[in-house]
């Protein structure tokens, strides 16, 4: 594959796909002075190295690159290399414009992935940012397999190209979630997930989501959780949305309506009732005991 560029805006291949903000191959014989320069784009971007070593830095912080190594760098995230110079050696890239919705970003309408599954995604590329994923070749194939369409234009090329660009974003965060989190060390695992979980107690977690998070299908998420813990993995949610909300009402400052909502819960009457049956208390009253105690 020869060097390219293709730009949204520029190129006439890139004219159907505004979410395609760059696609690019490069392969660099010597090394060059003041061309690769740190920047911060409103874009996600993909680097997938096919030969050389590169040092990068990705929000200030360095990292060494390896060929089939892949760089993530996240919207708006510093990422170049120190004084501007690119090493001898190959790489193709893509920059993604995605939609930012509550925080996180998610695929547009041009992705055939379900709002389940695109939200999914989002969370795991916001909760795990992970700068370098190691030996990840299948990146490098798909962003070759979005140019080959991009080139020849062949019939339903144009879906093609979006299939290819879901499937680079489950093949990320499939990678993601295995390289943080491994079944054999589920302890570690377990503690890991409760610390995502916690950031977002206000999103109503499924099982498949949870799962997603550490790189597990649900059977087999559902069967060590249930091990570890001896909780369901809905049970084990709630468990930690009650412990949250123990701690959120020892503040006065906070009307038991916001903690249920905070919390993860459908309104104050499902968190009262679900409270109730867990610590013997509706909210009102824990929190008066102890208000009362201080």
């Amino acid at each position: 594959m020869n060097q390219f560029v293709l730009q949204h805006g520029k190129s006439a291949e890139m004219l159907h796909f505004p979410h395609i903000l760059e696609l690019g191959m490069k392969k660099n014989g010597f090394i060059q002075q003041n061309t690769f320069p740190t920047t911060a784009m409103v874009g996600l971007r993909i680097y997938h190295i096919i030969e050389g070593r590169f040092e990068w830095r990705i929000n200030h912080q360095l990292y060494v690159f390896y060929p089939g190594d892949v760089a993530l760098i996240m919207p708006h995230t510093p990422f170049g290399c120190d004084n501007d110079v690119l090493k001898i050696g190959s790489f193709s890239w893509i920059h993604l414009a995605l939609k930012k919705q509550d925080g996180y970003i998610l695929p547009g309408k041009w992705s055939g992935l379900s709002e389940v599954e695109a939200a999914a995604i989002g969370k795991i590329l916001y909760l795990n940012n992970q700068p370098i994923l190691s030996r990840f070749e299948e990146a490098g194939r798909i962003i070759k397999c979005i140019y080959t369409e991009l080139s020849e234009m062949e019939v339903a090329y144009q879906a093609r190209v979006n299939h290819q660009v879901d499937e680079l974003l489950i093949q990320i965060t499939r990678k993601m979630t295995r390289q943080t989190h491994s079944t054999r060390d589920f302890p570690k695992t377990f503690t890991q997930l409760e610390v995502l979980l916690r950031q977002d107690l206000a999103h109503q977690w499924t099982v498949e989501e949870m799962a997603g998070l550490v790189g597990m299908g649900t059977t087999l998420f559902t069967e060590k959780v249930k091990s570890y813990s001896g909780f369901s993995p809905i049970n084990y949610l709630i468990n930690i949305r009650i412990s949250e909300a123990i701690k959120l009402l020892k503040r006065a400052d906070i009307s038991v309506t916001d903690i249920a909502l905070d919390t993860g819960f459908y309104s104050s009457q499902h968190f009262s009732t679900t409270f109730k049956k867990l610590t013997g208390y509706r909210p009102s009253e824990f929190r008066k005991n102890h208000l009362r105690n201080i």
